[in-house]
Parts: C-alpha cells; sequence; structure tokens
C-alpha cells in the first residue's frame, strides 16, 4: 500500500465523520410548532441596534405581527449616529408595545452588543426573553413556537437557526458552513442529554430564554467581553446548571448575515478567535476540515491515471457534496455554495489562520466603529466530558 493511498484512506475517514453526524443530526435539528391550545405567553423582545436605519423599522414591524403571544418590543439605540433612534420613536409613537431604550455609554470590558442586550434584558418586564438582530425577520408563528419549544423540552435557552439570505459570492460559498460546522461535528442527541458546557451552541442572531434562568445565569454579564455570543451564552447557561438547544428556524426567521462579500470575511473573522481559531481547536479542525473537504480535491486530481487513490479520493468528495446538498435543499441555500463547498472550507480556515494569527500579535479586532483589545478575550478551552 502506498502512501498516497493512506493518506487518501484518512481522507475518506475525515469526510465520512462530518457526513455521517450531519445525517443523524438532520433528523433531530427540527422546526419548533407553536401549540394551538396553550396560554399565551409573555415576551420581552429585546433588539440591539447600532446604525441599522436600514433594518430597525423592518425589523420591529415582524416582532409586533407575531401571534400567540403578548409582547413588548424593547429596541436598545447602541449610541447610533444615523436616523435608527429617530424611526423607533416613531414606531413608539403609534404602537405602545414598542420602547426605544438609550444604552449609556459603553462600559470599559464590554462588547457593545451584549451591553446592549444586558440593558434591553433590565428593563423587560415579562416572564420570557428574546434576543433578535436587526438584520433578522421573524414570521408570525416564530415566537410563540419558540416559547412552547422550551415548555415542551424543560431548557431554559432555545436558539433557532434562520434562513440565512446570501447575495453575494462570499456570502453565497461561506455562510451556508454556519449549518455545515453546526450539524457535521456536533452531537445533538448528546447535547441535549448533557448539560456540559462543551456542547454549547447556538446562533446570535435568535435566541429565547426563560428570564429566571438568565438572571441566575448572569446573562449577558457573563459574557461582556465576547463577539460570538452564539457560543458564549448558552455556554454561561451551561455552566449555571441549565439545558441549551438549537432549532431549525428556516421556516420561521430570515436574516441576511452580512452585506457583501468584504463584510462576511470581516465579520467572520471578529468572532474566529473564540470558535475554530481558539488555540486549542484550530489545529484539529484544520486537520478534520482540510483532510475531508479540501484535500480530497487534490488527490482526485493527482490520481485521474487510475487507481484505489482515484475511488477513495472520489468517495470522499461524493460524501461531501451528497451531504452539503441535501443541506442546501432543507436550508434553501445556494447551489453555488454546494458547488464550490471544497474552496469555501478552505477560506474559511485562511480565515481562522488569520484571525489567530492577529490575535497572537495583539491587533485590535474592529467592528461597527469599535475596536476591542483581544487582552480582553476569554480563552479557556472547554473540555469534553468523559
Amino acid at each position: 500500500m502506498t502512501t498516497l493511498t493512506i493518506v487518501a484512506i484518512v481522507s475518506l475517514v475525515l469526510a465520512a465523520i462530518p457526513a455521517g453526524m450531519t445525517l443523524q443530526n438532520l433528523r433531530l435539528f427540527r422546526k419548533p410548532r407553536a401549540a394551538e391550545d396553550r396560554t399565551r405567553p409573555a415576551v420581552s423582545v429585546v433588539i440591539p441596534a447600532r446604525n441599522e436605519e436600514k433594518n430597525i423599522v423592518a425589523a420591529v414591524d415582524s416582532v409586533l405581527a407575531s401571534s400567540g403571544i403578548d409582547l413588548e418590543v424593547l429596541v436598545v439605540d447602541d449610541q447610533s449616529t444615523d436616523a435608527t433612534p429617530t424611526l423607533v420613536g416613531q414606531l413608539a409613537a403609534t404602537d405602545p408595545r414598542v420602547r426605544l431604550i438609550q444604552a449609556p455609554t459603553l462600559p470599559s470590558g464590554w462588547c457593545g452588543k451584549q451591553h446592549a442586550c444586558q440593558v434591553g434584558a433590565d428593563h423587560a418586564r415579562h416572564p420570557r426573553l428574546a434576543f433578535l438582530d436587526a438584520d433578522v425577520r421573524v414570521s408570525p408563528e416564530c415566537l410563540a413556537a419558540l416559547s412552547d419549544y422550551l415548555d415542551d423540552n424543560r431548557i431554559q435557552l432555545v436558539s433557532g437557526f434562520p434562513k440565512e439570505v446570501t447575495v453575494s459570492l462570499g456570502e453565497k460559498i461561506l455562510i451556508p458552513l454556519i449549518h455545515f460546522i453546526l450539524l457535521g461535528f456536533l452531537p445533538l442527541s448528546r447535547m441535549r442529554r448533557n448539560a456540559h458546557p462543551a456542547f454549547a451552541a447556538g446562533c446570535g442572531q435568535l435566541f429565547f430564554a426563560d428570564r429566571e434562568a438568565y438572571c441566575q445565569s448572569g446573562g449577558h454579564r457573563m459574557i461582556r467581553d465576547s463577539l460570538m455570543d452564539g457560543i458564549t451564552l448558552p455556554r454561561s447557561f451551561r455552566r449555571a446548571g441549565f439545558f441549551t438547544d438549537v432549532v431549525d428556524a428556516t421556516r420561521l426567521a430570515t436574516c441576511r448575515m452580512y452585506d457583501g462579500t468584504v463584510a462576511t470575511w470581516k465579520g467572520l473573522s471578529k468572532n474566529a478567535i473564540e470558535g475554530i481559531a481558539h488555540p486549542a481547536r484550530i489545529l484539529p479542525m484544520t486537520v478534520m476540515l482540510f483532510g475531508g473537504q479540501v484535500l480530497p480535491v487534490g488527490l482526485l486530481v493527482a490520481s485521474l491515471g487510475g487507481g484505489p487513490v482515484l475511488g477513495l479520493s472520489a468517495g470522499a468528495l461524493a460524501l461531501s457534496y451528497a451531504v452539503r446538498g441535501i443541506m442546501r435543499h432543507r436550508f434553501e441555500q445556494s447551489w453555488l455554495g454546494v458547488l464550490l463547498h471544497p474552496l469555501a472550507v478552505l477560506l474559511l480556515l485562511v480565515i481562522q489562520w488569520q484571525s489567530l494569527i492577529g490575535w497572537l500579535w495583539g491587533s485590535q479586532r474592529e467592528w461597527r466603529g469599535r475596536k476591542y483589545d483581544p487582552s480582553n478575550e476569554p480563552l479557556v478551552p472547554v473540555e469534553l466530558p468523559k
């Protein structure tokens, strides 16, 4: 057996692991549904907003159209310099369910979004809390369905993954990897049986929480310096002994996460150090992703003359493309992202390594006109339970 054949076998195994995990997880990653005979829950919806004049009216209007719940909408203006507070003030003048809250000057050591979310939670009146980004649009049944999911599954925090609207090339090939990483590397069945922080996962665009558990876990104060609340907020809940979960919100909400290829690159870079680019994770994740998703392309080209390597590399690519095709259909993603999947994974790894090198170099990260000191970032690796 040649060295190249051994490499091809390893590559096939590395492709098979996330493929098998994804197929298993797709059965568990379901859309929550609202029950018709439940008591109407009271929900405080917190929307942090910094220079969101293009999004905020549509976001609030979608929440106000919610059915099956009693609600208030708290828009926390995070020192905006555009028309955001004016537009929200106009909405509040016509609908008493809308409240405009001005966030104080950002305290030292806080990320702007986490501070705005905490300010909104502190002003909330209802026993359920929903945290929405301003670029999220919810369907009328979304919030009621998430509330029922908390009750039915006895959990304290759930995160919905919306349908990601993608327009530019960078968005189409990079954004769908969010679902690929989540479902390919997180065992959902084990996550739901075990409250260990290592199984923390979520999408920062849409969270729904029990307010009492939120307060007991410390809320956004516990993740004040984080730029990646999709992981750190569920981790905070789990450290306090609560269970968290993730659900498919493709038919319940939409979001255009970033506006263009450059914004996508910057957006994925800003929080990479708290995700894949973490020093304790980047090497094993690079081996898994490069070996199983990118390397088969090179092996296939090198073995076009025939032999076992050709079959092994073709098998690895077939697994990757089959899974991505299923996910494209399920989550209404772009075919372009499927076709360019190996390139997308390669670019994702470049982003991770670039972010890690920048962090080691001491570079500040900038987001929404603010710079964040990398020395404040929590870099405590989380061990998997045995």
